[in-house]
């Protein structure tokens, strides 16, 4: 199992269009075999720093899903508005494997 830690600087005056970008991922992921744990917005803190945790059961099916993502009309689509809005500044993504017990 590998967790995709993404994080986001977005535009602060665009939280609400970071926001529906979020919405439109959480399912994609689904989609494609992830499990999503959410978009985490800023609230108290630094007005520009988002995060998003989703997992695959490995880092190969998580390629899997990069590689269709960049096939399906929804996900360029999420891309492409993303893009559109100028609501992430940038992004930083890193891998971890949970521990529970």
């Amino acid at each position: 199992m590998v967790t995709c830690y993404l994080r986001y600087v977005v535009d602060p005056s665009k939280i609400k269009e970071f926001e529906h970008y979020g919405k439109l991922w959480i399912p994609l992921v689904e989609k494609f075999g992830g499990k999503h744990h959410g978009y985490f917005l800023p609230s108290e803190g630094a007005n520009n720093i988002a995060l998003a945790l989703f997992t695959f059961p490995s880092l190969a099916a998580y390629e899997q899903y990069r590689t269709k993502s960049l096939a399906d009309k929804e996900c360029l689509a999420a891309f492409k508005y993303a893009e559109e809005t100028k609501c992430i500044l940038s992004y930083e993504r890193s891998f971890f494997r949970p521990v529970f017990e």
